[in-house]
Order: structure tokens, then sequence, then C-alpha cells
């Protein structure tokens, strides 16, 4: 799959993705509310027969104007692409956003980017995408300018869950800083996964019987500190069940450094270098300081237990899901991105 970044030297789109079905908005987390625009999307392409594009923004609208307080991302660009390949688009182009380009009229908007650069012939986004210094272009302004250039224009409702809440990318975020990563795994489609390099520790889970592959998340990464069920992606694509630990080590760390740490199953490789992602699907408990190692290792043994228990029953939500967290994902997340 090939991601396109917009860049000052503005090279012409190949001609094989000009004048396709365009997918616009921000995306983050590509859960189902966005999934019903996109799906949305594919069909045209389909039926018109025409390459189908994402149009995206990076990096997120609400980080450049409160840079103080970035947004909690919950699928970073890398991710992002991942699962719109995976569900079937020829391309993304991920569009800087920065205060210059929010002072962008809607007009230009329209002109710079779907007409002159990606000659779009049909644009599908949600039913309150507004874009262009001041938001002032809006549904209506949108269907006119298919109008005078020649584009179809498709606006998609908002999608609501089986208890007819509306899903959104700050109700999972949400839902994730409280633990309840089950609930936001039926609000993606898929169990909520994270990506990074394995690090090195200080190896005090080995000592334990407990070695771990150790990452750093972003800073405003907000899932709850505890212990979860999770499945471990490696770089290879072999796939693994584990028991992760996510923040502060209150009985063991003295660094007060925010760590996730997974203990593979089964397991005696070296991982250090490589970029993993894990999968979460259950919280187990929360973080607690034990009265030395002891008693740690004795609630480890149980963790262990019940992620077990808990990831032996597990079946795929759906596409997304099954690529991601199970058997028969044809490559890991990191691999098949191509960048122009």
């Amino acid at each position: 799959m090939t991601v396109f970044h917009r860049n000052e030297t503005k090279e012409p789109l190949p001609d094989a993705l000009r004048g396709g079905v365009i997918a616009i908005g921000n995306f983050d987390g590509v859960h189902r509310g966005h999934q019903s625009v996109l799906d949305r999307a594919l069909e045209l392409g389909q039926i018109l027969r025409k390459p189908v594009l994402v149009l995206t923004f990076e990096p997120h609208p609400r980080t450049v104007f409160r840079p103080d307080t970035p947004v909690f991302r919950l699928t970073p660009p890398v991710m992002k692409a991942r699962l719109l390949e995976g569900m079937g688009f020829s391309a993304v182009v991920e569009y800087p956003f920065d205060r210059d380009f929010a002072q962008w009229t809607a007009t230009e908007f329209v002109s710079s980017i779907l007409m002159d650069w990606l000659h779009a012939s049909h644009v599908v986004t949600g039913f309150d995408f507004h874009f262009g210094k001041g938001r002032e272009g809006g549904p209506a302004f949108l269907m006119a300018a298919g109008g005078t250039h020649g584009f179809g224009v498709t606006l998609v409702d908002a999608f609501r869950d089986e208890s007819t809440q509306v899903i959104s990318s700050s109700r999972i975020r949400q839902l994730l800083g409280e633990g309840e990563v089950v609930e936001a795994a039926g609000q993606l489609g898929y169990r909520y996964t994270v990506m990074s390099n394995v690090i090195a520790g200080k190896q005090l889970g080995r000592t334990l019987g407990y070695p771990t592959a150790n990452m750093k998340l972003p800073p405003e990464v907000e899932l709850k500190p505890g212990i979860y069920a999770v499945r471990f992606r490696r770089s290879d694509g072999s796939l693994h069940n584990g028991v992760a630990s996510f923040g502060y080590r209150p009985t063991v760390a003295d660094d007060g450094t925010a760590l996730l740490e997974t203990f593979l199953f089964d397991f005696s490789d070296s991982l250090y270098g490589e970029t993993c992602s894990v999968s979460f699907f259950a919280y187990l408990r929360g973080e607690v300081k034990f009265d030395g190692l002891e008693p740690l290792v004795a609630q480890m043994k149980q963790d262990e237990a019940e992620a077990r228990a808990v990831l032996a029953g597990v079946t795929p939500l759906g596409p997304l899901d099954r690529m991601i967290a199970f058997d028969d994902a044809k490559q890991d997340l990191s691999k098949g991105i191509e960048t122009a």
C-alpha cells in the first residue's frame, strides 16, 4: 500500500490513482462509525470502477492547536494505514495539517486538493464534515462544489451502536482510560492495539521467571494502568498469547515512567529492537504495590492463569480484528506499508 505525503514539491499523483473516489476524514481509530463512511466509498469505487483513496490529515488538528495537550491517538499513522489497507483502499493521502493550512478557504481546499491534485470523481464523508478557515465549508458547500466541478458527493449519517449511541473516537478514548477494553473493542470493531519497539529493561522479570518485552508508549496514551490479557505479534508476523502490565510498577520501579511490559507464554527468544504490536483483550486488575517480591510473583502466576483462560475462548470480532489479532493474519502491522 502507498502512503502519500503532500509536500512542497507537489508531485503529481500517479495516473492510476487520479480521478478516484475519495473518503475524507481524520478517521482516528478507524472505528465502526468511520467504517460506515469508508465502506460506502469502497462500494462506490466498485460501482464506478475507480480507485478508492483516503484523504486524512497529519498531525491531528487538535494537537496543532493545543500542542501542550496532544491528543491520545487511537491509531497513529502507520497503524491507521495498515487498517485502511486491510479494508481494501488503494492508497492513503496524509495531508500536512498546520496553522497555515488551517487558514485555507473552503474554495482553496476544493480547487487545490480535490481537483488540481487528486482529480476527485466522487467524495465520501460524514454528514458533519467541515473544512476551510472558520469551518466555512460544510455539507451544502461541498455539494455545491461538486456540482460546479463535476464530482459526486455522498454524505453518510452518524453510525449508532446496538444501544443507539453514536460511536466516536472521544468515547473510545474514555473507555480505554477506564480500562473498558472489551467495550472499546465493540466500538472499534477490533481489539485496541499498540505498536512500538521492544527496549531493554531492568531484567527483573527474568530473575523472577517472568521475562517481559518492554515498550514505551507515547506519553499522551491514556490507557488505564493495570494488568491485561493480550496478544503479541512479532515483526515476523508470529502471534503469541500473553499477559501485560501497563503503568508505573509501584512494587519495583522508582523512575515514574509508564511502561508496557508483556510476558509471552511459552516463549524464550530475544525481542530487543523489534517493532511489535500488542492487542488488548481484557482488563484483569489494577496496579497494586506488594509487600515484597514473593507476593508479587504469586499474583503474577494468578494473572497468567486468568489471561490464559480469557484468551483460550476468544474469536474475531470481524475482518480487521482477524487481521490484527488472530493467527490467520497475513502479515505484521509494521510490514507492507510503502511510502511515497
